[in-house]
């Protein structure tokens, strides 16, 4: 059974997929830009995916999307911790930063944050003490070049096993600064440095990251792929991104990261029902 347990002593249970809910405290998100970067807002958007069945509450307050511009540290402090530390007071939630500052996963988990979301997979300068001193659950996601370009022609001999390679040396990098291989957890980055091409092989190929022995996060909720395959808006994308995270689950995925909590939950719920018979 994959337990990961936080330095706050809260635990995830992960012998059944879980649910993580997205919420952008960021003016310029490609889904949710802007919608809840009032505080009072992200808190109640937050407690309506928990009561939709999300377990993890993903904060974010630097958007990653393709062409985003960093922000400073202070500004992401000031979008995130705020929000952690409501969201702490008044639930017991799973709480995830979604940042790759080491000073906001220090300030963040001090907040009542209990894991690490990192895009950069601790590669900025600190990070990976910080989290190594934390001690709490970290995803490690791989991504080729930097948001404001890295979906300008990405390039792969071989996606899946370059992938495959770099996950590899960033958990064999963790567990050298100490971290346990049982806080961790892998995100293949679908959208994050790779074409619709990438990104559909990544996503048939699944199973080939059950090797690691770690929990698979996946994240396509209403990604450019869905867009680029079926020629829809973003805020038609729903459908299809419930339909990816159904077929994730059922490929090995133990947490699935969207936007529409209700609709996700109910289908992950039937596809692990059905896969585990």
């Amino acid at each position: 059974m994959n337990v990961l347990v936080s330095c706050h002593g809260r635990s995830l249970d992960l012998s059944c997929p879980r649910i993580m809910g997205i919420l952008n405290s960021t003016p310029d998100s490609f889904s949710d830009g802007g919608r809840f970067f009032n505080p009072d807002d992200g808190l109640r958007q937050a407690e309506k995916m928990l009561a939709e069945g999300a377990d993890i509450i993903d904060i974010g307050g630097e958007s990653t999307r393709p062409g985003a511009q960093a922000v400073s540290l202070d500004e992401e402090l000031a979008r995130v911790i705020p929000l952690i530390e409501r969201l702490r007071a008044e639930t017991d939630t799973f709480i995830s930063v979604d940042t790759s500052k080491s000073a906001v996963m220090r300030e963040a988990v001090a907040a009542g944050a209990d894991m690490i979301n990192d895009v950069r997979a601790l590669r900025e300068q600190g990070a990976l003490e910080t989290a190594a001193a934390l001690q709490t659950p970290v995803c490690l996601m791989h991504m080729q070049g930097e948001p404001r370009s890295m979906q300008h022609q990405p390039e792969y001999e071989d996606v899946v096993a370059e992938v495959k390679a770099f996950l590899e040396a960033r958990i064999s990098a963790c567990e050298k600064a100490g971290i346990l291989r049982t806080q961790l957890v892998i995100d293949p980055g679908f959208g994050f440095g790779k074409s619709l091409a990438h990104n559909l092989v990544l996503f048939r190929r699944i199973p080939d990251f059950q090797s690691f022995g770690l929990p698979i996060l996946i994240g396509v909720s209403r990604k450019s792929m869905i867009g680029a395959v079926l020629d829809i808006p973003m805020q038609e994308r729903m459908p299809a991104s419930v339909a990816l995270a159904g077929l994730a689950v059922w490929l090995g995925a133990s947490i699935i990261r969207t936007h529409d909590v209700r609709e996700t939950a109910d289908a992950v719920k039937m596809c692990h029902a059905v896969a585990n018979l």
